[in-house]
């Protein structure tokens, strides 16, 4: 996934945590002291987590470290999309054996999601809008849905006691997140120094960036759940946005935190996706730079 360091909206203050140093930085970047490290969201071995919301107890994982060779974002690539897992959230699972396109830029420009939703967590809400890419086959509605869905799990953020969200269409607002192509990605995260390679996500200024092809095609360990690796993104980069820096595997077999790197490699931790355990417990480990 990715780091960053974001300046809110005037009406609220993001909580602010450790700097975060993104394996591949360009430089310090005009955000100030402690940028933010690239968060990579990652792949190293197999295994899916269920996505269906706990029916009490549930819990799912994520996690980091190990350098990546990356491929340039030169030219459209078509790649397989794996199938969702039964029982997945997703408004709009991958076909099976289907095709998708991943363009490697875009126009820069967004596409609001119309309407809004009603507020969720304790505390004063952190209001956020959700934007898609002009020109990408996503439905911005169908994104909205996701990511708000993620944002309100009772594993998510809001546990801590003190977060909360609101999505709105218009106005002021804390954080914006954005599912762009891996091009778009890369220069507007690249703005803030912090170099994505047509790979990764990040979280920068108010900006929480989607790589379309991590949106659409996960990574390896998550190949069968895509819909799971989406509610890591989101709680990854807003982890981000809300002052939580990177941390490892706290030990083999167990799940790995939502703040780890895990498209670096799983460490032996087990795939989870979510901040907080269904008992309300954070998911934690080391910090690491």
């Amino acid at each position: 996934m990715t780091a960053h360091r974001a300046t809110p909206s005037d009406s609220r203050r993001r909580r602010r945590g450790p700097a975060h140093a993104h394996e591949r930085r360009r430089g310090t970047g005009p955000l100030g002291v402690g940028l933010a490290a690239l968060a990579v969201l990652g792949a190293a071995g197999f295994a899916a987590v269920g996505w269906a919301p706990p029916a009490k107890k549930e819990l799912p994982a994520e996690a980091g470290s190990t350098r990546q060779a990356k491929p340039t974002p030169t030219a459209s690539r078509t790649v397989r999309s794996p199938n969702s897992p039964t029982g997945s959230s997703s408004t709009s699972p991958s076909p099976s054996r289907s095709s998708i396109t991943i363009p490697a830029t875009g126009p820069g420009t967004f596409v609001t999601a119309s309407g809004g939703s009603g507020r969720v967590g304790k505390g004063t809400a952190l209001r956020y809008r959700v934007e898609v890419e002009t020109g990408l086959a996503l439905s911005a509605a169908d994104v909205a849905e996701q990511v708000e869905r993620i944002l309100a799990d009772p594993r998510g953020w809001t546990a801590d006691g003190t977060s909360g969200f609101q999505r709105v269409s218009g106005g002021t607002t804390d954080f914006v997140v954005r599912v762009a192509t891996p091009g778009t990605v890369d220069k507007i995260c690249g703005q803030h120094g912090l170099d994505t390679g047509g790979e990764y996500n990040c979280s920068v200024a108010q900006n929480v960036m989607v790589n379309l092809k991590r949106w659409e095609l996960a990574t390896t360990v998550y190949a069968k759940d895509v819909p799971s690796y989406r509610a890591l993104i989101i709680n990854h980069e807003v982890g981000h946005f809300l002052g939580h820096g990177h941390v490892g595997c706290p030990g083999a077999g167990k799940p790995a935190p939502a703040m780890m790197q895990q498209i670096k490699g799983m460490h032996g931790c087990v795939p989870n996706v979510w901040p907080y355990d269904a008992e309300g417990r954070l998911i934690t480990g080391p910090t690491v730079p």
